[in-house]
């Protein structure tokens, strides 16, 4: 019986060495392994609320599922969506992470605690701008706004009437576009507010507010996404809208006859994402912040959805003018998340509910 216990407890010891010497790493192992460049595969579960096209969410989930083993559950939801849910949620979490629409979106929830802290070691070399000093969001990509429209329709229905393409802003109040134009929701879409902000940054508030509510008398309908509007423009149910750039272009590429146009004075978006406080996955979290960010998945996501990548050693979408040559408003940041609530109340009450 001694040597029966003496052996059984000899093989438990080995089974325990063996253990400690074979197992695969964990997350912090990995990270510290591979200094933050690289992810290790980790092996669990992710699961994201994602304001991303839905193709540009596919291609990112799946090889990041193939490069660290875990698997991606995400929804798909509009940037102000998104933002909503999480705040909704923040008593019991149901998401670990946050990726897609502005970071202007990001402000609110930042300061309601439902962000967790994480400076990732991938973005030390990146624009200031891009990272939030108190490591609450990351910037990751970018984005300007253009004004869109569908060529075949134009041409037949407006070119012939002696109409010009749309060059600015202020050519979108042309009574030429009632009926034909659609937009998408400042209140849901975070694309939206920022083009709702952009015209109180370049014009000042009180004659925002007037282009704002002329715009209105030309819009057929809001949608919920911003980007929900391009198909509607490409297959030519209406005529023009506002819509991201890169959306636009991707749908372009597809062989609709869609022109995109980018005003002067027009805002950019900084693409974000972050962790959400007491996600059920907050290491693969971390895990996700860091690929994000490596120049692998900065070439994936320039070529899955044509957006502006925040690394200097990855190249700008090809097909689409180079930053330093659009024309950018004077878009302060700070101040867009500070108005964003007085802003978006002020729509629903002076626009969204006198719409007839």
């Amino acid at each position: 019986m001694k040597k029966f216990l003496s052996l059984a407890l000899s093989v438990l010891m080995l089974l325990s060495l063996l253990a400690g010497c074979g197992g695969g790493s964990s997350t912090d192992d990995g990270a510290q392994q591979n200094g933050g460049s690289e992810t290790a595969e980790t092996g669990g579960k992710l699961v994201v609320y994602s304001a991303l096209n839905e193709d540009n969410t596919i291609a990112m989930a799946e090889q990041f599922e193939k490069d660290t083993g875990i698997e991606v559950e995400y929804i798909s939801l509009g940037g102000g969506d998104a933002v909503a849910r999480v705040q909704a949620e923040m008593s019991n979490p149901q998401a670990d992470f946050l990726v897609g629409g502005s970071v202007d979106l990001y402000g609110s929830l930042a300061e309601a605690g439902a962000l967790l802290e994480y400076d990732s070691p991938n973005n030390d070399d990146l624009d200031a701008r891009f990272n939030d000093p108190n490591h609450l969001w990351q910037g990751w990509y970018m984005g300007v706004l253009s004004i869109i429209i569908n060529e075949e329709r134009f041409q037949e229905e407006l070119a012939s009437q002696g109409l010009a393409e749309p060059a600015t802003w202020d050519d979108l109040l042309d009574p030429a576009y009632d009926d034909v134009f659609v937009w998408a929701n400042p209140t849901t879409a975070g694309g939206a507010y920022i083009a709702t902000a952009c015209q109180i940054f370049r014009l000042g508030e009180d004659a925002a507010w007037d282009y704002l509510k002329a715009l209105d008398q030309n819009v057929h309908h809001y949608y919920q996404g911003a980007g929900d509007v391009i198909s509607p423009v490409a297959t030519g149910e209406f005529i023009a809208s506002i819509a991201w750039a890169h959306d636009s272009f991707k749908t372009q590429q597809e062989g609709y006859p869609l022109k995109l146009i980018i005003p002067e004075q027009t805002a950019y978006e900084i693409g974000g994402a972050a962790i959400i406080n007491g996600g059920p996955n907050t290491e693969n979290a971390k895990v996700f912040m860091d690929w994000l960010l490596t120049k692998e998945a900065q070439e994936l996501n320039v070529e899955s959805s044509y957006r502006y990548p925040v690394r200097t050693d990855v190249a700008a979408p090809e097909g689409l003018p180079a930053l330093e040559d659009v024309d950018l408003v004077d878009y302060d940041r700070d101040q867009a998340t500070a108005m964003r609530e007085s802003v978006l109340e002020k729509f629903e009450a002076e626009i969204m509910a006198n719409r007839t």
